[in-house]
């Protein structure tokens, strides 16, 4: 009989790369392309200004790591994310973001990574996120879809041309779906 050591968020600290700890594994992340890394780049600068206008929050790019406490997870690594905990230093965040940003890579298409991604937005709900952005910048009809933790089964959309919010999570703030996309 095998037994397997699961891993820890210590270990996680070790990891070169994007990873989340899920299920007691390390699961290492792609990096992503050209247009899905530009889109995540756009909200994260958009995040930064609305956080030092406003004075509120932190805006938290690609390749963080939010330390949670869930049976299953004890980690997110969104693409983009808007965290108003305590500053943890040289840490992991501490808790879930408010508004997390999961950006479609190549890969993220058909019915399995359908059901991953709505598992994965459950988790971040019952983490404490109130709002999970969907951006899908090969969908013209529903280039972001905004699930929130009040009612996780009904997104809003938008498309290009219209301009995003993440309510309540950002109080105020929005942003143009076109500014997802390289012109």
């Amino acid at each position: 009989m095998s037994t397997k050591t699961e891993a820890t968020i210590e270990d996680l600290y070790k990891v070169d790369g994007k990873a989340e700890l899920v299920n007691g594994e390390i699961v290492h992340m792609s990096p992503t392309g050209s247009q899905p890394g530009y889109a995540g780049d756009e909200i994260f600068v958009s995040l930064r200004e609305y956080s030092k206008r406003t004075k509120t929050g932190r805006a938290v790019g690609d390749n963080k790591a939010f330390r949670v406490e869930l049976p299953h997870r004890k980690s997110f690594s969104p693409d983009a994310a808007f965290h108003v905990g305590a500053d943890t230093g040289m840490k992991f965040y501490e808790g879930a973001p408010v508004f997390a940003v999961e950006v479609r890579s190549e890969g993220d298409y058909g019915a399995r990574a359908e059901r991953e991604m709505a598992r994965k937005r459950a988790e971040y709900f019952a983490a404490g996120t109130q709002v999970v952005w969907d951006v899908d910048l090969l969908d013209e009809a529903a280039v972001v879809r905004v699930y929130s933790a009040a009612d996780p089964e009904k997104p809003r959309i938008y498309r290009r041309g219209e301009t995003a919010e993440a309510e309540p999570a950002v109080p105020g703030w929005t942003m143009a779906v076109d500014d997802l996309f390289v012109e």
